[in-house]
């Protein structure tokens, strides 16, 4: 075989399970997000469940490279290629959907070991171990460029999923495209395994400079350097997940931005491990040093908050830092026969990291401190890789007190202005009382990272007035008013503050369905919406669908659907399927209000075409609030079966037309498109 076709072989095996790798994720957990509630904590136990099958196969890869021979390895290798096919396609059985009373935990962990496990095993295992026999061809000098090139695939694959697969494709069309690219894949690392094998025990050629030359290549490692090779990846871990927390959460409820920081990271192993000539010590070094007193800075003041200045800041200072980590990484890197130690230590760090600040954080963290964390890691961390030179250690202990010191003060600033503070699983709450020109004007707010979810007056007399979203001519306020005059039933999906109680009257029963067990704390220790309502209070902890597909038809009056403020919609309550389980529970007359108030997304229309699906009848209610300053504008679509229902004289007049979105589909559980509906 010519040359220009083996290195394309291993170029092709290499960047194909990167880019299946990548993509596997979203799929997957797409699948399963409506069975299990379409909490953050399905993603998260997802993430973890990629970490750690990521680390064992580079562990396997580091083990059957050091204990066996060349015709061993491709022996042991290409049978578990062969059985893995034996789980395509990757779409999850019905048995594995939850009954109720079971650990989501441990039965996501078994539906994912069961579905993808073998296959995503031997797609982590290819970059680290296609690079080591590919150390032992004529072209192994430059093995470190292949792991630039897995990085490129992963980048391209981040991108390529929400802009050109997701909008055009069901998931169950998904998950069979993806099968047969892993089954061209097997094909491919097969071939790769078979000529690695023939190729045998071949010495290493000798280093010629490019970006596989390590520094000292027959030296072998000392502890101090797989000391750094496991923190300066848990360190770019760990701030990739805080920087992306911090903007998505406290800077701006923007979808699809977590996809940024994502990217710039991928983007600095690329260039780090490309080629030499990207990371320059005498640039990044003092580059770094100002983005880390910058980002710390901004923790504290205006700068780190604004969108204007705090997505630059970040996003820049992620860059810098990632480059810093990862170039000297690139740096270190050992001879060809501790490539696998080297990448298993890599993803170990990056595991570290990430389960750090995604499972750790939250339960030792009573906000996210984490960012600021971090950065103090970081400069201590630059300490220790400049400690052969006085003056870097001297100024990278310096940077590391300034940037505590930056942490303390968004502490105490923090915990200054915040009446209670806590946070869990779902996020960090925050309550405060925001003082006004008049005293009666004065509120107390709940917030949810950058999103307000509701306030309510200090004042006694006004404590029962409602608030924010949720005026008497908003279009839950006009359902409201216009539902039965006897006895209602209500059910409520979302809690917030419970602004909504107001509306209730004796004899009245609200059903509130809230994930989140901490705002049900907050609603009655800083609020008194529910404690002041005559309406009998009746309290669902858990996702909403999942309870409603398990319980008795609940004969609602009106249901309000309120979960779309942020910027992670829980799109499970927003599809075909969801709307056949609200009709369920809803009386022939009742009202389905979806709350669709979102800055960065027009949720409406796809209310709307859910509507038309199901032969149901949908107006938008829009209301500008310009007469009232405790009410926020609002857009709530109006559902129901009866048209009369919706063509009361109040609900009429504040309709207003929805503006269509070309080629939009009404959602369901097997296809949505979040970026199609981006404003």
């Amino acid at each position: 075989m010519s040359p220009g076709f083996i290195k394309l072989l291993f170029a092709g095996t290499i960047f194909t399970s990167a880019f299946l790798l990548f993509l596997v994720q979203p799929l997957i957990a797409k699948q399963i997000l409506p069975w299990f509630g379409g909490s953050a904590a399905v993603w998260s136990i997802c993430m973890v469940f990629f970490q750690v099958v990521l680390l064992a196969g580079y562990a396997y890869s580091d083990a059957v490279t050091r204990r066996f021979t060349p015709k061993v390895q491709a022996r042991l290798h290409v049978a578990l290629l062969l059985v893995s096919l034996a789980f395509l396609p990757i779409v999850t059985s019905a048995r594995w959907k939850p009954a109720g009373s079971e650990d989501p935990t441990l039965w996501i962990l078994g539906l994912l070991l069961g579905t993808i496990g073998l296959p995503y095993f031997l797609l982590s295992t290819t970059g680290p171990l296609v690079q080591s026999w590919l150390s032992r061809t004529p072209w192994g000098s430059q093995v470190y460029r292949y792991f630039s090139l897995s990085n490129l695939a992963s980048l391209a694959s981040l991108l390529s999923y929400p802009v050109l697969i997701e909008p055009h494709s069901s998931l169950l069309r998904q998950a069979q495209g993806w099968s047969w690219a892993y089954a061209a894949f097997v094909l491919l690392c097969i071939g790769t395994t078979v000529y690695a094998a023939r190729q045998g025990a071949a010495p290493t050629v000798a280093a010629t400079g490019t970006v596989s030359a390590p520094a000292t290549p027959q030296r072998a490692p000392h502890a101090s350097d797989y000391l750094l090779w496991l923190g300066l990846p848990a360190l770019g871990s760990w701030l990739l997940l805080a920087i992306t927390n911090h903007i998505t959460q406290n800077v701006a409820a923007i979808p699809f931005l977590w996809v940024l920081p994502l990217s710039v990271y991928l983007l600095t192993f690329v260039l780090c491990f490309e080629s030499d000539r990207w990371y320059r010590r005498a640039f990044f070094l003092p580059a770094t040093a100002v983005m880390l007193v910058l980002c710390a800075f901004g923790l504290q003041a205006d700068l780190g908050f604004n969108v204007k200045t705090a997505l630059p800041l970040y996003v820049i200072g992620l860059f810098v830092l990632c480059m810093f980590f990862h170039g000297e990484m690139a740096r270190m890197r050992p001879a060809p026969q501790y490539l696998t130690r080297f990448y298993l230590m890599l993803s170990l760090g990056g595991a570290i990291g990430g389960i750090s600040v995604g499972l750790v954080a939250p339960h030792v963290l009573p906000a996210y401190y984490e960012l600021g964390v971090g950065l103090v890691l970081s400069a201590l961390a630059g300490a220790a890789v400049l400690r052969d030179r006085r003056l870097g250690w001297a100024g990278g202990l310096a940077l590391a007190a300034c940037c505590a010191w930056f942490l303390a003060l968004q502490v105490r600033n923090e915990s200054a202005d915040t009446r209670e503070m806590s946070r869990n699983f779902y996020g960090t709450l925050i309550t405060l009382d925001t003082r006004r020109d008049k005293p009666e004007d004065n509120v107390r707010q709940m917030y949810h990272g950058s999103v307000k979810h509701g306030e309510q007056f200090l004042a006694p007399a006004r404590r029962r007035e409602p608030t924010s979203y949720y005026g008497a001519t908003s279009g839950i306020g006009l359902a409201l008013a216009e539902a039965p005059q006897g006895p209602r039933r209500v059910g409520l999906i979302g809690l917030g503050a419970g602004t909504l109680a107001v509306y209730g009257r004796k004899g009245d029963v609200y059903r509130i369905y809230e994930i989140n067990p901490q705002v049900f704390e907050l609603a009655d220790t800083e609020f008194t919406f529910l404690h002041d309502s005559p309406a009998k209070i009746e309290r669902v902890l858990g996702d909403a669908r999942l309870a409603l597909e398990r319980e008795e038809p609940q004969q609602f009056d009106v249901l309000a659907v309120d979960a779309f403020s942020g910027d992670s919609v829980p799109i499970h309550l927003i599809t075909e399927e969801a709307m056949e389980v609200y009709l369920r529970h809803i009386k022939a007359d009742g009202v389905i209000a979806f709350h669709v108030t979102n800055r960065f997304l027009a949720l409406a229309p796809v209310v709307v075409e859910i509507a038309k699906a199901q032969g149901l009848h949908a107006v938008l209610v829009h209301d500008e609030a310009e007469h009232n300053d405790a009410l926020r504008r609002t857009d709530w679509v109006l559902v129901s079966r009866n048209p009369a229902s919706l063509e009361r004289e109040s609900i009429r007049r504040a309709s207003v037309p929805v503006t269509p979105i070309a080629g939009l589909q009404a959602w369901t559980d097997d296809f949505n498109n979040l970026f199609g509906v981006l404003k």
